[in-house]
């Protein structure tokens, strides 16, 4: 595995140095898009949207589009003037119950190795998150952009999950929920769907 990330955990007067591996790979065959009559390789093109003009890389910039519709443009000299995100630090803010965190929040999950001279407070760390079942709620800076994210343990590691913010996540929104106030679920049904339920639990 490739380190991607090296810095600190930190957490009260605690400072554990370690580094983070990306902890999942796709397995996926890649495909690529192809002109049929002849297998060439289809290619893509960036046109500017005003006069359908191909740009050039060197004359991108980026521009980002205020809440009343005015977009603004910003420079190199202007993005090099931003203050500076957080130190390479996953400094904890808080603990929950595993039960705490929704799934749907959990993006990418990262294995996290501790420097040899922070095994033992990692080893802490990880045990005790293991025996509360409890995840530590952190705030991370990866790829320049400041996130949330939970440490908790898989097998003997700690994984350093990073998170969705809430309005990254859509709202579900299907027509069989407007009949859900009046519905109720006759018990004999019930009674029939969790038989099956530990029926095929039992199996594992």
């Amino acid at each position: 595995m490739r380190m991607v990330w090296r810095g600190t955990i930190s957490f009260g007067l605690v400072t554990i140095p370690v580094r983070l591996y990306v902890a999942t790979e796709s397995k996926n065959v890649p495909s690529h898009q192809i002109h049929i009559s002849d297998g060439g390789r289809v290619q893509y093109k960036r046109v500017c949207s005003i006069d359908g003009a191909e740009v050039p890389y060197e004359e991108i910039g980026r521009g980002y589009e205020s809440a009343t519709g005015e977009l603004v443009v910003l420079s190199d000299v202007d993005l090099a003037m931003l203050p500076a995100k957080t130190s390479r630090s996953i400094e904890v803010i808080s603990f929950l119950p595993l039960a705490a965190v929704d799934p749907i929040y959990l993006d990418r999950s990262y294995y996290v190795e501790p420097e040899p001279q922070g095994a033992r407070a990692y080893r802490l760390l990880r045990d005790a998150l293991r025996k509360q079942g409890r995840v530590a709620v952190a705030k991370v800076t990866l790829r320049e952009r400041e996130i949330v994210a939970v440490l908790r343990v898989h097998d003997e590691v700690l994984v350093l999950a990073t998170m969705l913010w809430p309005d990254e996540v859509r709202e579900p929104r299907f027509g069989f929920q407007a009949g859900e106030a009046e519905w109720s679920t006759p018990s004999e049904e019930l009674a029939m769907a969790e038989a099956l339920i530990d029926s095929l639990s039992d199996q594992q």
